[in-house]
């Protein structure tokens, strides 16, 4: 017997629908209700039959909470859903209502080529995710290719897995061999496997990239695309190679690109223009002062600052209302001054050697690696003493300079390499006597100090139990590894028991840390964790911590805005977050860094509202101010005075400053208005009521565990529920690692173990889950199954019998892609009511269903006269079949105006879109409502 895509069928025991692809001897099969990651290939040989939806019994009648529980069960378990939005259905997060205006952007266009500039912390990661799950959803896409730095790989990995149920191989200079002893014949990576997160700098060598250009899928998104693109004369090889791959990549006219950057401009116009162009080529000229120019650029084009959706349509989205910031000084101790007055002397000493160009160079950076080591703290600086300089391997002055700049100054030529926290060298190589026996007296005197009392470790604990006691947990960072384990072992001691501390590293692989970083959360007390800059970007901490220590200045300003954004996003739930700078007042080194980049950073920040990286000549200033430090004595006060460092200062807080403006008025310029507030609200509106609203899913989780016997409360931020008293079935649904009593949060964040009233949470998916598959097995104990499929009870919003239907409706959806016609097997819910008996209904409007849904019952009605009442309306489902069969089909035509609408700029795909409602609907519910005595009839 041949089936039909959409047929009901019978299989291993449970219900499937038939979808498309299937043959006569071979069927693809989803449970009802179910996710494609449930599709099963199932021969027809093995005793698939037709099945057909039972209607309800009338003698297993449930409470009145049953109509309400059962139908907000139902839309939020939908994973199939037959709206416009194919993904809303299946992930698992539930996207701010802002979030939704680039994926509108994108379905816009045929071949999606869009810039997420989102502020930092606003969740570019899921609009690009979204995007992605859509396309791929509906044929446009057949596989993803995420390039970003290895830092951020895992993060991307555990995103596409944990929200959007893609599982992606990852891709970098440690997998590759593995990746490639799976493939079979010649088939390349990315041919193997469709879903990959890609290092950008392990593909951008030409022994790579060329593989991976003929085989890279059809989407791929870019992140952190801004460290991608060149301007001339900006940069080192590493961007310029990326932006030849990117160059490579959007040449390809069908290819999807979504490129992701909180810093697109960053007051560099060439760069922008370039950025521009891998999106449309015509961008690079057009003149967008000109209002043609910026309609254009806003079909690709969406950016928001935190303030443009802090509010947005009916939602408020917790941003920390403010970033307190504090400087504390702290002085050397006499043992610590005398020491770094001793390397002071010989750092100027070995600077001015008349050994050659070369040698002057390394000396140079030697020095100033020690100096900055020994500011940090006696362990760094012993180390230092230990590790021959980086810069001894240089061939020339200018590759010495470079390896300087990376190791020592932060300012590595690739910006887009995870910042290296190994404590750099400063021995000279081997041969020169004299020195190597004055370094080994300063490594005793270096080791000596760590024994004793460290003063900028004292002024650490004292502003830690400051952020304790007012209730922030804080990550302290440090440069060094040798520093962050010197400094968590001593916060150990001064803390006490009821304060955990941990450090993480870059001597841990990326897995590690995160596991690390759970592990403290799940500790009991208060949590410290000191950290390197491994933790700047690419890890999320804002769920476990509210405050940052920086107990070693960062040399470039940027490093100091991403180590303060880790807590500083949305999920933060604190209102303020705050952030503390550690300096030496006598060591010279701190004084340079704090007020010639740090301060001035944070003071164009103020002024123009925007954090930019701090231009390319800072790196002369820099050198300029040590180097005056080294070979004149001066501090950075004196140095001010110096003409000549004088007039690069000025160059350079100028241009400073007129990047950060130019950012800012590109902000203004370009700022989102290709989709308006009113189109996001009606699709918004249109995919909450079809897979449920927050009160909905609400009142769905409290009237699901009152019935269950749990203890629910309200509280100011949501519900509180006991577990002991669930069914173990429902216990085993729950996620691991939840609390009891569960905080069911009214909206993000929330802290670990606790759920949120969102129908993508996982405790309150196995809550509707559990509502539907429990009222659906009528030989289950009448005390686990929290709804029915029928009730009867007397109402006074009614003066006649009214009866309400719960329906289920598959529709076959015809969406054409550039992949060909794709056809789907969509889900959708419908309640339904009536005055009088079903041969002779009188229907009723939406409004008032709504309002009989949330309308409270006055009293029971005898069990006779219900299981009466019920069997006339159970037995007159056939009578109605013919007005369910009609508003499948209105459903159908409305479902098909909202796929026109989101998909308006695409003539072709407007033209092709079908929906077809599958004849048959399921009555899931049937529930009669009688009128008080006397109040009218119930005949």
């Amino acid at each position: 017997m041949g089936f039909s895509p959409g047929n009901l069928v019978t299989a291993r025991g449970r219900e499937w629908v038939v979808l498309p692809d299937s043959t006569d001897d071979f069927l693809l099969l989803r449970p009802l209700g179910g996710l494609d990651d449930d599709i099963a290939g199932v021969l027809a040989s093995e005793g698939v039959e037709p099945a057909s939806f039972p209607p309800p019994a009338a003698d297993d009648l449930g409470d009145h909470f049953s109509a309400q529980l059962l139908t907000n069960a139902l839309r939020i378990g939908f994973r199939s859903t037959a709206g416009p939005f194919r993904c809303l259905g299946s992930i698992a997060v539930q996207p701010r209502a802002y979030q939704l205006v680039p994926l509108m952007l994108a379905l816009r266009q045929d071949v999606v080529r869009l810039l997420i500039a989102d502020d930092v912390g606003i969740g570019k990661t899921v609009e690009a995710g979204l995007i992605a799950t859509e396309l791929l959803a509906v044929g446009e896409a057949r596989g993803l290719s995420v390039l970003c730095s290895p830092a951020l790989a895992e993060q991307w990995q555990s995103e596409l897995r944990e929200k959007f149920g893609m599982e992606a191989e990852l891709v970098l200079s440690s997998t590759v061999r593995r990746l490639e002893r799976g493939r079979v014949g010649s088939e390349s990576i990315f041919e193997r496997y469709p879903i990959t997160v890609v290092s950008t700098d392990f593909i951008k060598s030409s022994r790579r990239r060329h593989e991976f250009l003929r085989t890279c899928p059809d989407m791929v998104i870019v992140d952190e695309v801004h460290t991608c693109v060149a301007a001339a004369g900006q940069g080192g090889s590493g961007r310029t190679q990326r932006y030849e791959l990117m160059q490579e990549l959007a040449k390809d006219p069908r290819r999807h690109m979504i490129l992701a950057s909180a810093t697109p401009h960053s007051g560099n116009e060439e760069a922008f223009r370039n950025l521009l162009g891998l999106l449309d080529p015509a961008l690079e000229r057009v003149d967008l002062d000109d209002r043609r120019g910026r309609e254009l650029l806003a079909r690709h084009f969406v950016q928001r600052r935190r303030g443009d959706i802090r509010r947005y349509l009916d939602e408020d989205t917790p941003f920390p209302k403010d970033r307190l910031t504090k400087e504390v000084a702290y002085a050397l101790s006499p043992e610590h001054k005398a020491l770094f007055d001793k390397v002071l002397d010989y750092a100027r000493e070995t600077v001015r050697t008349d050994d050659g160009e070369l040698t002057k160079r390394v000396n140079w950076w030697s020095a100033l690696a020690l100096l900055r080591a020994l500011a940090s703290s006696p362990r760094a600086a012993a180390q230092t003493l230990r590790t021959r300089a980086a810069s001894a391997a240089a061939g020339t002055p200018h590759e010495a300079d470079i390896i300087g700049r990376a190791v020592v100054l932060d300012q590595a030529d690739d910006e887009a390499v995870e910042a290296s926290d190994t404590t750099p060298g400063a021995a000279p190589d081997s041969g020169q006597t004299a020195t190597e026996r004055r370094l080994r007296g300063f490594l005793a005197e270096a080791q000596k100090l760590e024994g004793k009392a460290d003063r900028k470790v004292t002024a650490l604990v004292k502003e830690v139990k400051t952020l304790l006691a007012e209730g922030c947990d804080p990550i302290v960072f440090c440069r060094f590894i040798d520093t962050a384990e010197y400094v968590a072992e001593q916060l150990d001691k001064a803390l006490g028991r009821n304060v955990t501390v941990r450090s993480v590293t870059g001597t841990l692989p990326p897995a590690e840390r995160v596991s690390r970083i759970e592990e403290l959360a799940a500790e009991q007390g208060r949590h410290v964790l000191v950290a390197t800059d491994c933790l700047s970007e690419g890890v999320n901490l804002q769920e476990s911590f509210q405050a940052v220590v920086h107990y070693d200045l960062a040399w470039n300003p940027t490093r100091h805005e991403q180590r303060e954004g880790r807590v500083d996003r949305f999920g933060q739930r604190a209102d303020q977050v705050r952030a503390v700078t550690l300096y030496g007042r006598d060591n010279k080194i701190d004084g340079i860094v704090l007020e010639v980049l740090l301060r001035k950073h944070e003071q164009i920040r103020k002024a123009t509202g925007v954090s930019v990286p701090v231009p390319d000549s800072n790196g002369a200033v820099v050198e300029a101010l040590m180097e005056g430090l080294l070979l004149r004595g001066a501090d950075a006060e004196q140095l001010s005075l110096d003409l000549g460092v004088q007039a690069k200062q000025g160059s350079l807080f100028d241009e400073w400053l007129s990047s950060a403006d130019r950012e800012r008025r590109a902000q203004t310029k370009y700022a989102q208005h290709a989709i308006k507030p009113e189109e996001v609200s009606a699709e918004l509106t249109a995919a909450r009521e079809s897979l449920g609203t927050r009160d909905q899913v609400r009142t769905c989780v409290e009237n699901a565990l009152h019935a269950l016997h749990s203890t629910v409360k309200a509280t100011d931020d949501g519900l509180v529920a006991t577990l002991a008293p669930l069914p173990l079935g429902l216990q085993d649904a729950l996620p691991p690692g939840r609390n009891d009593p569960l905080l069911f949060a009214d909206d993000l964040p929330v802290r670990r173990g606790d759920a949120v009233l969102s129908r993508t949470d996982a405790s309150v998916e196995a809550i509707a889950g559990y509502v539907i598959e429990s009222a659906l097995d009528d030989g289950l104990d009448p005390e686990l199954r929290p709804a029915r499929r029928c009730s009867v009870v007397r109402m006074a919003a009614v003066s006649v019998r009214t009866t309400l239907m719960v329906a289920r409706y598959r529709f076959h959806l015809e969406l054409p892609s550039r992949t060909g016609l794709r056809q789907l097997i969509a889900e959708d819910a419908a309640t339904f009511a009536f005055e009088g008996s079903p041969a002779q209904a009188k229907w009723l409007g939406k409004e008032r269903v709504a309002e009989l849904l949330a309308a409270v019952p006055s009293g029971n009605v005898p069990a006779p006269q219900a299981k009466q009442f019920m069997s006339r309306a159970v037995d007159g489902i056939d009578t109605l079949r013919p007005y369910l069969e009609d508003q499948g089909t209105e459903m159908a035509q409305e479902l098909l105006a909202s796929h026109r609408r989101v998909r308006q700029a695409s003539a072709e795909i407007v033209r092709g879109l079908k929906v077809t409602p599958e004849p048959g609907a399921d009555v899931l519910g049937v529930f009669v409502f009688v009128p008080d005595s006397g109040a009218g009839s119930a005949q």
